[in-house]
């Protein structure tokens, strides 16, 4: 077998021509581009390539596919990808490995879905980076107004419209302010991004939530009380495909919401979740089964049951109502059901 490894850079990319009848390799570079790439599967005719997950994985995948040829994603987070002992890593040994792994069938492998979902997909996270820069612009008016000595109301209280027109009168555009009131202008700036961040994020909620209403797998997960559009969307595009999860509890590890094992002898414990995987996915399920313990008969008595009456345990007891509705959410999915208390398919 031709194995072609590929250590894709921003703008060049180093491949490995791996022979596996008698462990022959040369390497050779090319132009990170799709054209390029195209050129050199089509010139080397490998039975099978390997690459690194990257922004450039997708097309690149898809540029494989389309020329049949078997692929290969590496996840280079995984243990067997550790360089921290090697005196000498290069971009030559990275591709070298990919193949080495490859041929022993030890490379760690990441789902690549079709191009729609991954559009999906970046469409999910871009609106959470949205959120992200709206929360750190209003942190920045309430610093700024606390310089001052000034307050505003806590909570959503200090966004209101009432609340949002007495900043504006404080605020000066930046071309008018006067030495002894140049936070005015700091302000009239931060209250301008906060407004264009504020219809941005509503053109892309009502993108994503257009796009929800046309899929039957969000419209099911939403038949959950207590779940809404965002988990959803977001457990649809991520798990992608359920039948490619074999129980809840590779679905449980795929968000990193599994406990870390530690044995060594006759000792033999787990400890806290191993925060792998999806940290979007693992965020939204924890929010939502906050506020869901109060809507959803199931996730209460859930949670009252792993809490045990001890306070110190209201953490691992919510994690645990995150991981049992990500596993329920997947059945769903799997077996095209909608949410029922009795649901039985839960497969944790």
């Amino acid at each position: 077998m031709n194995i072609l490894a590929m250590d894709l850079g921003k703008n060049k990319t180093v491949f490995c021509e791996y022979d596996t009848n008698n462990n022959e390799h040369k390497f050779g570079k090319v132009k990170t581009s799709p054209k390029q790439i195209h050129d050199v599967l089509v010139e080397k005719g490998p039975d099978r390539v390997v690459f690194e997950i990257c922004s450039a994985a997708g097309w690149f995948y898809d540029i494989a596919e389309a020329l049949g040829i078997e692929t290969e994603v590496a996840n280079p987070s995984h243990q067997a990808w550790r360089w921290k002992k090697l005196k000498r890593k290069t971009d030559r040994t990275d591709a070298l490995k990919l193949a080495q792994l490859s041929v022993m069938r030890q490379l760690p492998l990441v789902h690549i879905p079709k191009k729609s979902v991954r559009q999906r997909r970046s469409l999910i996270w871009y609106r959470r980076k949205l959120v992200e820069r709206r929360t750190k612009i209003k942190n920045s008016i309430r610093a700024i107004l606390d310089r001052e000595g000034l307050s505003m109301p806590a909570g959503k209280a200090g966004w209101s419209q009432l609340a949002i027109k007495k900043l504006k009168s404080m605020a000066v555009p930046i071309s008018e302010i006067s030495n002894d009131c140049l936070w005015r202008g700091q302000l009239w700036m931060e209250l301008l991004q906060l407004e264009q961040i504020e219809h941005g994020l509503a053109e892309v909620t009502s993108a994503l939530d257009s796009l929800g209403k046309e899929n039957t797998d969000v419209q099911r997960l939403q038949s959950i009380p207590g779940v809404g559009p965002r988990l959803s969307e977001a457990i649809v595009a991520y798990l992608d495909s359920p039948e490619r999860f074999d129980n809840g509890k590779r679905v449980g590890s795929y968000v990193g919401l599994t406990p870390k094992q530690y044995q060594s002898g006759s000792m033999d414990r787990q400890g806290k979740i191993s925060s792998h995987g999806n940290v979007l996915l693992r965020s939204l399920l924890v929010e939502v089964s906050w506020s869901g313990i109060r809507y959803n008969r199931w996730m209460w008595e859930t949670y009252k049951r792993v809490l045990r009456d001890s306070p110190s345990r209201k953490k691992i007891a919510i994690t645990a109502v995150a991981r049992k509705l990500l596993v329920r959410c997947w059945a769903m999915l799997r077996d095209k059901q909608i949410w029922h208390d009795e649901i039985v398919s839960e497969a944790a």
